[in-house]
């Protein structure tokens, strides 16, 4: 529901510049952001917030920058990052996030196809590492670098020497909701990226959408770790709190989150299922090693909390074994919310499926955790589970206002306001995904309950046609082994092939651990071939996945040494796996597992 008249709607603001000025004006002093600075968490106000960024939009006009110009953003999630994106909206810029941890080529590719006039970078190392394009660079109007030391072209600056207006005015023109507020490359798995252009309509409408399903007041909290880069984070996480009048806090890193929840404390957490299974998997190991009345009184706490909350929703009876959860929660699911900072109200999670057994863990365990859905190129969520119709083993139901249906291949079409302008220089693009009616074509095959809720069944282009016919999405199989403690990220493939096999990377730990309860030498690269070590992980493997078809089962597996990162090519900025170039670099090692068949 929308709450008080705190909420500002689409009625209130036609853009985003005109969302951001409305939240001044209404609570000047609210705490909008909390930054970690020098030792300490830093807090600033929403004054504070648009003062600063009257004085970058002072320095954007002196650089020439006009209406329509892009405005390339690769910096971590912090409070320049809000400053400089609204001081760009509020003069009619175009805002183009770019992935702090993105390929060289892909970064150049997207400020090409942009035609960036500004880039905003966040170290000199990240100025050190585009080396290769400096001499492009010293085309634009203007590269600003957070850090001091960068050498370079005349248009290189930092805020120190860039900022001279102390008194200038916050500038918010008169908002069109149909213009162009962002350009927002995918990290897509195959080919170049692609620019989605996201309307300032797209994504006012889908908050508004989002807030009638969820409660969220001005005195909430949330965490925000994802990149600012990804469309889930962007408007979930930043542009959502602004209408809410929440403050946000930014999380110093991924290997700090844990240290960050215990200090921050907050009340929401945007978040993606990767950060869940890492919890999952060292909550899992530790238990392996506890004792059995440890390992059954924190089985009996995640069953009973896992049957209360399905009672809640009415989805189970009540039991005599309520009467217990108390102490048990006392014991375990109340030490558990503690290093997850002990206040969430619950946290969204999106960019991938969740596990059910995941879910449950930490459902049971009292930390309400729901599952959302959606696209880059619908700005970006298209259903979500609320609180009180949690269903986790699906993606939730469509948000108010926006059409879901299945097509041909079980397909899931969506038509909303939030649904892109389109393909930036790309109208072919556009067209093929966007028919004539407006519906625009996911690529998801899904299933829909009576009940509304989607479950997605894998990716369209993902599925594997075995030689025999039979068709598999290899997702759910995946989830399935991505549990299991041996595994760190795994690749099921078989496209062609008479059988399942899969990729595996090791979890580091518990490869060293197996290694030398076998007698062998973590460090060896020979040791991921050794045979001992492939059976073991072939029972994992098919333990993990023995509740899938008989044509399902994975019958081979190859270890590998080295994970599948951004870095090496091998996994988007979101971590999202390129199968086809693990395939490549892979592919002698996989036509093994098939040698003779």
């Amino acid at each position: 529901m929308l709450h008080e008249r705190r909420i500002i709607t689409m009625d209130d603001a036609a853009s985003l510049a005109d969302l951001f000025n409305e939240r001044c004006v209404r609570t000047p002093d609210g705490l909008a952001y909390v930054q970690y600075l020098d030792g300490d968490w830093r807090q600033f106000t929403w004054l504070q917030t648009r003062d600063a960024v009257a004085r970058w939009q002072s320095a954007m006009i002196a650089d020439g920058l006009q209406p329509g110009d892009r405005i390339a953003i690769m910096c971590s999630n912090r409070w320049e990052w809000v400053v400089c994106d609204q001081a760009a909206q509020g003069l009619g810029l175009v805002t183009v996030p770019v992935y702090t941890n993105d390929r060289a080529e892909n970064i150049d590719w997207i400020l090409e196809d942009s035609g960036a006039s500004m880039l905003l970078l966040e170290s000199v190392a990240q100025w050190d590492a585009l080396s290769a394009l400096h001499g492009r660079l010293a085309g634009f109007r203007r590269i600003l670098c957070l850090e001091s030391g960068a050498g370079g072209p005349d248009n290189l600056a930092t805020p120190s020497t860039w900022l001279k207006d102390e008194t200038a005015l916050y500038c918010a023109q008169p908002g069109d909701p149909d213009s162009l507020a962002t350009i927002v490359y995918t990290s897509g798995t195959t080919g170049r990226p692609k620019g989605v252009m996201l309307s300032h309509r797209n994504i006012l409408f889908n908050i508004q959408a989002a807030l009638q399903l969820f409660d969220v007041f001005e005195h909430d909290l949330m965490l925000s770790f994802l990149p600012l880069s990804h469309a889930f984070e962007r408007t979930v996480g930043y542009y959502l709190p602004i209408a809410t009048g929440t403050a946000v806090a930014y999380s110093r890193s991924i290997p700090q989150l844990a240290e960050d929840l215990v200090e921050v404390q907050p009340t929401i957490m945007i978040s993606v299922p990767r950060i869940f299974e890492r919890v999952y998997g060292r909550i899992m190991d530790k238990l392996a090693g506890e004792s059995a009345a440890r390992r059954f009184l924190f089985r009996a706490a995640v069953d009973i909390g896992w049957a209360r909350f399905l009672y809640r929703q009415g989805r189970g009876r009540w039991r005599p074994s309520f009467l217990v959860h108390p102490l048990l929660d006392a014991l375990v699911g109340r030490k558990v919310r503690a290093r997850m900072g002990g206040r969430l109200r619950f946290t969204v999670c999106g960019g991938a499926a969740l596990s059910p057994e995941v879910a449950r863990l930490f459902i049971g365990l009292g930390i309400p955790v729901v599952q959302g859905y959606g696209l880059t190129e619908t700005a970006p969520v298209i259903a979500a589970n609320p609180l009180d119709n949690n269903d986790p083993e699906s993606v939730g139901i469509a948000l108010p206002g926006i059409e879901v249906r299945v097509g041909d291949n079980d397909e899931l079409l969506t038509r909303s306001p939030s649904v892109m302008l389109g393909y930036w220089n790309n109208p072919e693009a556009t067209r093929s995904v966007r028919d004539r009616d407006g519906w625009l074509h996911t690529g998801d095959k899904v299933s829909i309950k009576p009940s509304g809720h989607i479950r997605i069944t894998g990716r369209i282009k993902d599925i594997i046609v075995l030689s025999n016919g039979e068709k598999v999405p290899p997702a759910d199989m995946e989830n399935a082994i991505a549990l299991d403690e041996l595994v760190d990220q795994v690749l099921v493939i078989g496209e062609g092939r008479p059988y399942l096999s899969a990729l595996l990377v090791p979890n580091p730990e518990a490869f060293e651990r197996v290694a030398r309860e076998l007698h062998l030498d973590p460090a060896n690269e020979d040791t991921c071939c050794d045979e001992n070590v492939r059976s073991l992980f072939i029972r994992h493997v098919q333990q993990r996945t023995a509740a899938f078809p008989g044509y399902a089962q994975v019958r081979e597996v190859a270890v590998v040494k080295d994970p599948w990162t951004p870095d090496n090519g091998l996994a988007t900025p979101t971590l999202k796996l390129r199968r086809h170039e693990i395939l490549e670099r892979y592919h002698d090692i996989a036509e093994k597992l098939y040698a003779g068949h």
